[in-house]
């Protein structure tokens, strides 16, 4: 009888399979979970569907793994964690800096981007010089978030050291209430800070808490299988480059945004933009483009005034010429419709004269380094990259080589000689920016949902 029970329980055991990995879990359901926070540096709704940094990791990464991404956002980091904890998500890609407390079987996968973080003020008020004196004042940080635990750290060398954690805020709250005068300060890591300074501009840097953290994804962890993956994901991205494609499209051209030409923009946005909007978009759907791009150009030809004239003769919202005005078929180039319109016309003509072969958006960049500077002297900055070995179909390449043009020992071995290399850079940045603040402060699509989805909901 034993001998039958024994060879029973052994057949049974040889049938027993294990359980499925977490990968494998997520493979056989077709579905990578994914938790976050809605904010710019993080995931948000632009006026072209999804965004922002953690939304473009989190894509690929469910594209390379052959599965639908599902994101959604909740309010605060405390939320996020509980939504690890839960296990409704895979991963949470939330802008968590690396060493904060994570929830029981959850680590944190590679260090994919590096910060400082900054203790902040607001400019009209007098900048602390040491913790001592920002102490005299209110601080205010975001409940268990990293910057808490630091100032927990702090508190071994300033005993008296005291700040109130808010637990219903997040830092793009807390820097929009800081530039309000609401109290004195609060830190923001220096990706927060790099955006929120175009949409806050009175907000300045007192001094930096820490030498440098590094943000990265928390993930499940009840097994190898999902953290290993995670690990090949960002090798593999940073070792092609595309993960410091992705840093410079949000951060690229914020650190070189102007705090009047940002502080006048969202003046503008209220007060101008409202009487063009529905033109902008009218023209945009015409041409086949962003809106934005139009407005924003717009915007950097003539802060949207109708009346605008320059010196050298042109006129209007979109600042054109008479000769362009002419092949435009415009009448009146002070009027503001007919000025839009032409300009989206315009702006479309040259970025038609750009190679087909040129993926967007880096194709759209160059139609606007070209309609600043001219095409031939895009062909010849374009030249001077491939010269230097670099890639003259790619935007970040060819930016870096426009300014020679305003060197002779470069301009004299193109077609079309000295060019102002410099402006065309700065006008695709300012762009860039203008873009992303529209997408983020006046986009009509509204903001992505703040609640867990719920079972049986359609992924994105």
């Amino acid at each position: 009888m034993k001998a039958t029970l024994a060879l029973i329980a052994v057949l049974m055991l040889g049938t027993c399979t294990r359980p499925a990995t977490v990968l494998e879990q997520i493979l056989g359901a077709g579905e990578l979970r994914v938790v976050t926070r809605n904010s710019p540096s993080t995931y948000y709704l632009g006026a072209s569907g999804p965004q922002g940094p953690e939304y473009d990791l989190a894509t690929r990464f469910a594209a390379e793994l052959g599965v639908k991404l599902y994101i959604y956002s909740v309010p605060t980091v405390m939320d996020v964690m509980e939504e690890l904890s839960s296990g409704r998500a895979h991963v949470a890609a939330a802008s968590l800096t690396r060493g904060q407390p994570v929830p029981a079987r959850m680590s944190f996968g590679p260090p994919f981007q590096e910060v400082k973080e900054h203790l902040v003020y607001r400019q009209s008020e007098d900048r602390p010089r040491s913790l001592d004196q920002a102490n005299r004042g209110h601080i205010e940080v975001v409940a268990g978030s990293a910057h808490a635990a630091t100032l927990e750290q702090l508190l071994a060398e300033h005993p008296d050291l005291a700040w109130v954690e808010n637990p219903e805020a997040e830092t793009e709250e807390l820097l929009y209430r800081l530039s309000r005068r609401e109290f004195d300060y609060t830190i923001a890591d220096s990706n927060e800070f790099a955006i929120a300074r175009a949409f806050h501009p009175e907000i300045r840097i007192a001094f930096d808490l820490t030498s440098g953290k590094s943000l990265a994804w928390a993930v499940d962890a009840r097994d190898a299988s999902l953290l290993n993956r995670t690990n090949a994901f960002f090798a593999a991205l940073k070792g092609e480059g595309r993960l410091a494609q992705i840093l410079d499209r949000y951060y690229g051209n914020t650190d070189r945004f102007d705090y009047l030409q940002s502080r006048d923009f969202m003046t503008h946005i209220q007060t101008r933009l409202p009487a063009y909007r529905e033109w902008f978009q009218q023209a945009a759907a015409e041409v086949g483009v962003d809106w934005r791009l139009i407005a924003a150009i717009g915007y950097q030809e003539s802060q949207w005034d109708p009346s605008a004239t320059s010196p050298t003769g042109v006129r209007g919202l979109m600042m054109l010429t008479e000769e362009t005005a002419r092949g435009l078929e415009i009448a009146d180039r002070l009027d503001p419709k007919s000025s839009i319109f032409g300009g989206a016309r315009y702006i479309v003509s040259v970025r038609d004269m750009i190679p087909e072969r040129i993926p967007e958006p880096d194709r759209t960049w160059m139609a606007l380094a070209g309609y600043n500077v001219g095409i031939g002297h895009l062909e010849d900055a374009r030249i001077l990259t491939q010269m230097h070995g670099r890639n003259p179909d790619r935007w970040e390449d060819v930016r870096e080589h426009l300014p020679l043009l305003t060197q002779e020992r470069w301009y004299t071995r193109v077609k079309r000689g000295y060019a102002r290399g410099w402006e065309p850079v700065r006008f695709v940045q300012n762009i860039q920016t203008y873009m992303a603040i529209l997408d983020w402060v006046a986009s009509s699509t509204g903001r992505p949902a703040t609640r867990p989805p719920e079972p049986g909901e359609d992924p994105i």
